[in-house]
Order: structure tokens, then C-alpha cells, then sequence
């Protein structure tokens, strides 16, 4: 059987459509030999996926996506960077983190309605947490932008992003996560893999991606995400020169939402480069 680990998928626990369950089962008709729940900040959504992966004898691999920030040296500028952490066996350490998190989370989601309440004199918070479930430490911007596309005030999400919800824009809310280090530190601690998520879509010069990719190694981390089939060929071998250089092992993924992002189809993941080796090596 041909190995396919998709290792960075979400449920509707944070921004993605489907039900833990239902994500399992679409990646075992997709043939995805290893899976990840990588949900935004919670672990909630695993003991379900768990459940459906033993029925259907699917792979799955623990995971989450923390929300950290990289402050890089030379213009002391914070940017928000996301960790996937894989394979956790102590959950404490972990924990301990995703409770502040989603205190930080609820709390932004909370104002960033203000703001677009403000901006748009329309009432905004039930709306979006409806589409969080009604978890507030859910609530992502992706639900904020698709709140404002469901209001007919933008086309799509980037749309959103691009008029309100993005730096420096009517609606944005600074971070305020914890640190890249103590991020990689919990999910080390925790016995699991870190893992830098789509490092190319952090719109990065190759001299600031390089210095992530330092700090990040230094901070303990193991691993990085290959860069999604449909980015150019540049970047991939940018990603594979840098992963080289480092030792790093690399991750494949398709950070799978949902059908509304058809360009992240479950399952469509990256090939390995000769010589490169899967984080999976590492469980």
C-alpha cells in the first residue's frame, strides 16, 4: 500500500465543515493511510475521531495547531506563526496551554464582532458563534470571514481578510499567543512532534524564512510542512534546500477544511524528495 499521511486536517472543533467522524471517514474513502486532527488550539475533537478510526482501521495520529508568535531579532515585529504538534502522549503539558489559548482566542473573537459591529451596523457575535458551534474558543477569523461573506458585505474569505480582518486593517485585533518557543516546548514536552505549518504562507523573504527555521530548530522543533502541490515549483525546492541544510524531517499535509476550500482536497499531499524523512518515522 502506498503511504499517504495527511497530518494537518480540521473538524468542525475549530474552522473546518466536517464532524471528527465524518473527517475520518472522508480520508479513509481518499485513501489516506495516516491522519491528523490538527484542530485550532483544542484537542476536543479526537476522542470522536479516535473512535471512528478503529471502526474503519485508520491510522490516526493525536495532533493540534497552536497559535504562537515568532518575534524575529532584527525587527523585534511579532508574527503569528502555527505549530502543529503530532503524536502527543502526555496530554498535561499540553493542556495547560490550550486553556489559556482559548481564553485568549474567545476574547479576540469577542473583539474583532465589536469592531465589525462598529464598522458595518450590523450584529455580528451570534451569527458567528452559531458558526463555531457555539464555542467561542473556536471561533477562528475564518468563521469571521465567513460571517461577512454570509452578510453579502465581501465576495469569499480573502476578500474579508483583505478589507477587514488582516493586519492593519478596520477589524484587526493584535496577537497576543504565546511565544513559537513555549509552544514547541508543550508539545515536546507532551512527548509529541513539532511541526512548522505552512511555512511558505507566512509571506516571508527567504532570509526571515531562514531565521524561522533557526529559531524554530532551536526552540526544539523537528519538523516542517512541505509546501502544498499547487505552489510553485520554487518554493518547494527553496523548502527542500532549507529543510537540507537544517536536518529536519518533513511533514506532508493538505490542510483540509472543507469543500469550500477546494484547493485543499483531503488526502492531496505532497511527495517526499529523495532523502527526506517523514516526521511519521519519529511516532
Amino acid at each position: 500500500m502506498i503511504l499517504r499521511a495527511d497530518l494537518h486536517t480540521h473538524s468542525y472543533f475549530s474552522d473546518g465543515q466536517l464532524s471528527p467522524s465524518d473527517l475520518v471517514t472522508a480520508a479513509h474513502a481518499a485513501q489516506v493511510t495516516i491522519l491528523a486532527l490538527t484542530d485550532h488550539d483544542t484537542v476536543d475533537g479526537l476522542p470522536e475521531a479516535r473512535k471512528q478510526a478503529e471502526t474503519l482501521g485508520v491510522q490516526l495520529v493525536d495532533g493540534v495547531e497552536l497559535s504562537t508568535q515568532w518575534t524575529r531579532a532584527t525587527t523585534k515585529r511579532a508574527l503569528s506563526i502555527h505549530i502543529v504538534g503530532l503524536a502527543m502522549k502526555d496530554f498535561a503539558p499540553l493542556e495547560a496551554v490550550l486553556g489559556e489559548q482559548q481564553v485568549i482566542r474567545a476574547r479576540r473573537a469577542e473583539q474583532i464582532c465589536a469592531k465589525l459591529e462598529k464598522l458595518t451596523k450590523r450584529p455580528a457575535w451570534d451569527a458567528v458563534l452559531a458558526l463555531a458551534s457555539g464555542r467561542a474558543e473556536g471561533i477562528t477569523r475564518g468563521h469571521l470571514a465567513q460571517w461577512l461573506v454570509n452578510e453579502k458585505l465581501v465576495n469569499k474569505q480573502q476578500q474579508a481578510f483583505d478589507r477587514y480582518l488582516g493586519e492593519g486593517k478596520p477589524a484587526y485585533v493584535p496577537l497576543e499567543w504565546l511565544s513559537m518557543a513555549d509552544g514547541v516546548a508543550a508539545i515536546v514536552a507532551s512527548g509529541g512532534q513539532a511541526v512548522l505549518a505552512h511555512p511558505t504562507r507566512n509571506n516571508l523573504t527567504a532570509t526571515a524564512l531562514r531565521q524561522l527555521l533557526v529559531d524554530f530548530k532551536a526552540a526544539g522543533g523537528q519538523a516542517v510542512e512541505l509546501p502544498a502541490i499547487n505552489e510553485p515549483p520554487a518554493t518547494r525546492g527553496m523548502i527542500n534546500r532549507l529543510v537540507a541544510e537544517h536536518g529536519f524531517h518533513v511533514s506532508t499535509a493538505s490542510d483540509f477544511h472543507g469543500a469550500h476550500m477546494m484547493w485543499n482536497k483531503l488526502g492531496n499531499v505532497p511527495s517526499l524528495a529523495t532523502g527526506q524523512k517523514g516526521v511519521w518515522e519519529l511516532f
